[in-house]
C-alpha cells in the first residue's frame, strides 16, 4: 500500500496529536484527530519551546504566529537558593537562535494549542476512545458513545493515561521520582524582588529547586517549584490538594523572590512527578504511540513538549516515505534511543539541582560553566535530518 493512501486516526488533540495531524496533512496523508474533551482547552500552564521543537513548528509555517504570543528569554541563569547569587549565566535571545537554528519561546499552552488547532482544521471533539481492536488489516477505534471508526494507522497521542497504550504494551507505566511540584502563573508586578524577570532561571537548593520563565508579552512568569517529598506518593491521583501555608513553609529561608513566587500561586495543589518505565515496544501492527503515551519524562530539561513535537514530525516523515509497517518500525528505531537518553538525563538533573551547599554543589556549579556544550545534543538535534529529510 502506498503510504500516502493510508488513513490515520490520531487519538488525542494535544500538542503531539495536532502537530502530527498538521505534518501529515502537509505531506498529503489523511489524518483525523479524535479528542475526548468537548472543547480544546489547555492542560497545564506554559510550554518552553526549545530550538529542537520551535524549529519544527517553524517549518510547519507557525513561526510568526508563535512569535507574536511568546516571550524570548534574555538568558539562562542558575542561582543560589538563599543568596540569589548567580552561579552561571548563559545568553539566550538571538545568540541562542544563531547557535541552534531555532528560537527559544516561552508560550502559554493554550496559545500553542490554539495555533496548532487553527492550522490543522477540523478536530473531532467529545470522542472518547474506550478501546482499540483489529479489523482485518485495519484497526478499529471504539468510542464511549457506542460508535466506531477504522483506519490503517492508529496513533496514541493520548497522554500519560493512554488508552491506546494498553493495546501496544502492557508494561507498568508510572514510576514516582520521589519529587513533587507546585506550579503557578504570576504577574511580574507581584515579584518586586525578582532579578531579571525576562530570563529563564533555576534557583538551586537543598532538597528542591524552582524554575521560572516569562511567557506571552513578558508580563507573566510561569514557575515550577520542585521538592524531594513525599517519599511515597499517596493514592492513585497524580495531584494532591495542599494548603497554601505548606507550600510557603517548604521554601522558608529561600531568597525573597522565590518566596514571593510560591506565595502568589493560586494553585493549591502539588503534582507527583512520575517518569515512564521503558516500554518493550512503541507499536503493534498498525497501532503506534507518540509523546507522553510512550515516554513521559521529568520536566527538568523542559523537553516534554519538544520531544513530542520531534516524535510527530518523525512519524509523519516515515509514513510519507515508507510502507506502513516499515514506517512504524523506522519511527520506533529513531525515537526510542533519543527519548530514553533525554529521560535519563532529566532524572540526573533532578538530583543535581537539589544538592545541599558543600563540595558536591561546588563541583556541579563548576560544571555549569559548560552548560552550552552540555545541552547541545538536546537543543541542536534536527528530527527531520535524523529521519533522512533535513
Amino acid at each position: 500500500m502506498a503510504s500516502k493512501a493510508l488513513s490515520v486516526a490520531i487519538v488525542g488533540g494535544g500538542i503531539g496529536g495536532l502537530t502530527l495531524a498538521l505534518a501529515l496533512r502537509q505531506r498529503g496523508i489523511g489524518a483525523e484527530v479524535y479528542e475526548r474533551s468537548a472543547e480544546l482547552r489547555e492542560v497545564g500552564a506554559a510550554v518552553a519551546l526549545a530550538a529542537n521543537g520551535s524549529r519544527i513548528l517553524g517549518r510547519l509555517g507557525l513561526r510568526d504566529e508563535l512569535a507574536a504570543c511568546s516571550a524570548v528569554p534574555t538568558e539562562l541563569v542558575y542561582r543560589h537558593w538563599r543568596s540569589g547569587q548567580p552561579v552561571m549565566a548563559y545568553p539566550v535571545g538571538d545568540s541562542y537562535e544563531e547557535r541552534f537554528a531555532g528560537p527559544y519561546f516561552g508560550v502559554h499552552r493554550a496559545d500553542l494549542q490554539r495555533i496548532l488547532a487553527g492550522a490543522c482544521g477540523k478536530v473531532h471533539l467529545g470522542r472518547q476512545v474506550t478501546g482499540v481492536g483489529a479489523d482485518g488489516s485495519r484497526y478499529r477505534l471504539e468510542f464511549a458513545d457506542g460508535t466506531s471508526e477504522t483506519a490503517d494507522v492508529v496513533v496514541g497521542a493520548d497522554g500519560v493515561h493512554s488508552t491506546v497504550r494498553e493495546w501496544v504494551d502492557d508494561a507498568p507505566f508510572a514510576r514516582y521520582s520521589g519529587s513533587s511540584g507546585f506550579r503557578g502563573l504570576v504577574p511580574v508586578e507581584r515579584l518586586p524582588s525578582l532579578p531579571d524577570a525576562g530570563a529563564i532561571q533555576f534557583w538551586m537548593g537543598p532538597g528542591g529547586h524552582l524554575l521560572h520563565y516569562a511567557i506571552g508579552d513578558g508580563s507573566v512568569v510561569n514557575f515550577l517549584a520542585v521538592l524531594d517529598e513525599p517519599a511515597v506518593w499517596p493514592g492513585e491521583s497524580w495531584t494532591e490538594d495542599i494548603p497554601r501555608e505548606r507550600i510557603e513553609a517548604a521554601f522558608e529561608g529561600w531568597h525573597p523572590a522565590v518566596r514571593e513566587m510560591v506565595g502568589a500561586t493560586t494553585l493549591y495543589q502539588r503534582w507527583g512527578l512520575f517518569g515512564q518505565h521503558p516500554l518493550n515496544r512503541w507499536h503493534r501492527g498498525g497501532v503506534v504511540l507518540l509523546g507522553d503515551a510512550a515516554h513521559a519524562m521529568l520536566p527538568h530539561h523542559g523537553q516534554g513538549a519538544n520531544q513530542t513535537i520531534e516524535d510527530a514530525v518523525t512519524l509523519a516523515e516515515c509514513l510519507a516515505h515508507d510502507s506502513r509497517d516499515a514506517a512504524l518500525a523506522r519511527y520506533e528505531k529513531l525515537r526510542r534511543p533519543r527519548t530514553r537518553a533525554v529521560q535519563r538525563s532529566s532524572w540526573v538533573a533532578n538530583a543535581l539541582l537539589h544538592l545541599p551547599d558543600g563540595p558536591a554543589a561546588e563541583a556541579r556549579d563548576a560544571a555549569l560553566e559548560r552548560i552550552g556544550e552540555t545541552v547541545e545534543w538536546i537543543h541542536a538535534h534536527d528530527a527531520l535530518a535524523a529521519a533522512g529529510r533535513g
